[in-house]
């Protein structure tokens, strides 16, 4: 399907990845995993042909159809969402489009008018054999959650999240050969995310995805494509099964190099005290050659950090943690929250699902009282101290400050080593630390506020999608830290190894102001509603 030779890629002093050689066949899922920065999405856009490589080439079979996931969520405001779909096949929307329009304007008695829209039927019977390009669009929609009435409405009318499902489908429809998919789980909901892990599953083709979603790869994927040390290293199987096997070749490479470390200091011990004695002196060259053979640069552990995320309470909770009375919301003429009433109790942690644009985060809001209820009351307990990770965490990260001094404002009082061993929990090593907020990227200044919280040492966290912009491994790092925690939570989350690795109480927010309160682990949760749905 896609041949890549010699592929390397380089900007200015900054080398991502050199000399990668790899061959993609048809029928294999593909995930591509690596640090922040390691030149993930850079390597997907050199495949789709947005970017081009410094050296190297690309090959793919004749007549292979290309699907690459838009990321501008803005592209099509004035398209219906029916069109913004079928505009995936972007010579089908040509062909539909003009013979709509010679149907309606074009002199249906000229020879020429017949003899294009002859043209066009053809391309259309080419596109589409069946003549259900239409009907495929309806279900497509309907199942990433578009009611019939919605289809003909224009993109500019729907929220980001949901535009990005349109991009989606856009993608999905034309059924191309190969599909490059850069984090397409963003901004989805947990079934519109089990939707379209059984969409790909079933997929003919390749397909290549980026993602932080650990379940989402372990669902999808049957190769890993770790891009590491500036090389790509290919590994059967899914996410689990590469974290095992790499875990693995960690080990033997850490045993190999203390090996070699240790012999190293052997030959420079011996080198150090011979070689200025003359009957020793061909020993000690000897030993410099043995010594300049040693290879330990090539047993270079991986560029993964794991961050070291401990979430310690200051002070225990009472018995009383939070209570909801009554509450309602509105966003002008839009009720958000209908009479809700919840008691949160000491040792609760709560994973708050829901589709998007349902109320999650202006819940979170409300109980921080950034936001006040229009009726109803909300009541923490005298002994509380929360923390807060707002959605919009990259947009309370601001200014010329250091990092340092960013986290130092907030409390004046704390010791000069604690700021610094929580900057360097979330991987700021000392020069880091001292570099301006403002040159932060996302994922930094996510790691930033996770800084902050541990610093806060709070009993109760509000954390609302604090995935987002994190890689694999610092949202492994922040479920341990969630599940040791010896405090109360409400996180937002669509990412269900996380929510499965600390909750023990699930809250979903439905349509018409349902409310489900559903003691125990999601997966106990999913049996629930299965058990319900066959009932």
């Amino acid at each position: 399907m896609v041949q890549v030779t010699n592929l390397s890629m380089q900007y200015a002093s900054k080398k991502l990845f050199e000399n990668v050689n790899l061959k993609l066949d048809a029928g294999k899922r593909y995930g591509l995993i690596g640090a922040n920065g390691a030149g993930k999405s850079t390597f997907l856009k050199i495949l789709s042909g947005e970017v081009e490589a410094s050296s190297g080439e690309i090959s793919f079979s004749p007549h292979t159809r290309l699907g690459v996931l838009g990321q501008n969520q803005f592209a099509f405001e004035e398209f219906s969402l029916k069109d913004a779909v079928l505009y995936g096949n972007k010579r089908l929307y040509d062909a539909v489009k003009e013979k709509e329009y010679l149907y309606t304007n074009g002199d249906l008695e000229d020879e020429k008018v017949n003899e294009r829209l002859g043209e066009l039927e053809i391309i259309c019977a080419e596109e589409d054999p069946t003549y259900e390009y239409d009907i495929e669009i309806e279900k497509l929609l309907e199942d990433l959650g578009f009611e019939a009435s919605l289809h003909n409405e224009y993109m500019k009318t729907l929220t980001g999240g949901d535009k990005f499902k349109i991009l989606l489908a856009q993608v999905l429809f034309p059924k191309p050969d190969i599909l490059f998919l850069d984090e397409p789980t963003n901004n989805l909901d947990l079934k519109t995310i089990s939707y379209l892990e059984e969409r790909l599953k079933h997929h003919e083709g390749t397909i290549v995805v980026i993602s932080h979603d650990r379940h989402f790869l372990n669902s999808v994927c049957t190769h890993i494509l770790d891009l590491d040390f500036k090389k790509l290293r290919e590994f059967s199987g899914n996410y689990d099964d590469w974290y095992i096997a790499a875990t693995l070749i960690v080990k033997q490479q850490e045993m190999e190099r203390a090996k070699k470390l240790k012999e190293k200091e052997e030959l420079e011990n011996f080198i150090a005290r011979f070689s200025a004695n003359a009957s020793k002196a061909r020993q000690a060259t000897s030993r410099q050659k043995q010594l300049n053979k040693l290879d330990i640069q090539s047993l270079e552990v991986s560029s993964r950090r794991d961050p070291s995320i401990i979430f310690k309470p200051n002070r225990l909770m009472g018995n009383e943690a939070l209570n909801l009375d009554n509450i309602s919301f509105f966003y002008g003429d839009l009720q958000i929250l209908k009479k809700l009433s919840l008691t949160i109790l000491p040792g609760d942690k709560i994973a708050l699902i829901g589709r998007n644009g349902i109320g999650k985060s202006t819940f979170c809001r409300l109980i921080c009282e950034e936001l006040q209820p229009l009726e109803g009351k909300v009541k923490w307990g005298a002994t509380i101290e929360r923390s807060y990770f707002p959605q919009n965490a990259t947009e309370v990260v601001f200014g010329q400050e250091s990092l340092y001094e960013w986290l130092r404002n907030y409390d004046k009082k704390k010791e000069s080593g604690e700021i610094r061993n929580a900057l360097g929990r979330m991987l700021f090593s000392g020069e880091e630390q001292e570099k301006s907020v403002e040159s932060l990227s996302g994922g930094e200044k996510h790691r930033l506020v996770l800084s902050k919280i541990m610093l806060e040492g709070g009993n109760f966290l509000i954390l609302d999608e604090p995935t987002n912009h994190l890689d694999l491994e610092a949202i492994i790092a922040l479920g341990e830290a969630l599940y040791k925690y010896q405090g109360n939570v409400i996180c937002v989350s669509h990412d269900r190894e996380l929510i499965d690795a600390f909750a023990n109480r699930i809250i979903e927010f439905k349509d018409d102001y349902e409310v489900i309160d559903f003691k125990g682990s999601y997966e106990e949760y999913l049996e629930f509603q299965n058990t319900k749905l066959f009932s």
